[in-house]
């Protein structure tokens, strides 16, 4: 269980007690914003791509979209994400409850900037009912992440992060 993971992960840090579990699927963001009650920018989403030597993720608000330019200057390829099997099987997690947490070794983590907007955020928590709320230094340090990178576009209306 993916899940078990993730709360192992989190156990190191003295943290798994904060993992929250739905009765409710939480697998999409509008999903998760509802079983929190928070805005749907507020989710934390784990994207993932390929890479030349498997897999990396980029976790950013629930609102950005990937801006396929900004990924393309920064990385210097272009952006595919992983097939629903092949994220079970490079990363550790199922579709909609994909996260940085208890992944498979050796696979690069970054945060983008879209984040940046909020005190904390909520990432899943390795299963499609689960999440945690974290601050942003607290995201950072627990998905060990390897950067910022600003490779996301997020809605022009403000509102939207509130």
């Amino acid at each position: 269980m993916s899940i078990e993971t993730a709360k192992a992960h989190f156990r190191r840090y003295g943290i798994e007690d904060r993992v929250l579990e739905f009765e409710a699927s939480s697998a999409t963001v509008e999903l998760a914003s509802r079983a929190l009650r928070v805005s749907l920018a507020r989710i934390s989403k784990t994207l993932s791509f390929k890479t030349e030597k498997g897999c990396m993720l980029i976790i950013c608000a629930g609102d950005a979209r990937i801006d396929n330019h900004k990924f393309r200057d920064h990385f210097y390829y272009k952006a595919k994400m992983l097939t629903h099997e092949e994220v079970i099987e490079m990363v550790g997690h199922p579709v909609g409850g994909v996260c940085p947490f208890g992944i498979n070794e050796g696979i690069p983590v970054y945060l983008d900037e879209s984040m940046l907007r909020f005190d904390t955020v909520f990432p899943a928590a390795g299963s499609s009912n689960s999440a945690i709320e974290l601050t942003i230094d607290e995201l950072f340090k627990y998905s060990r992440a390897k950067g910022w990178v600003d490779v996301c576009t997020v809605p022009e209306d403000e509102t939207a992060a509130v």
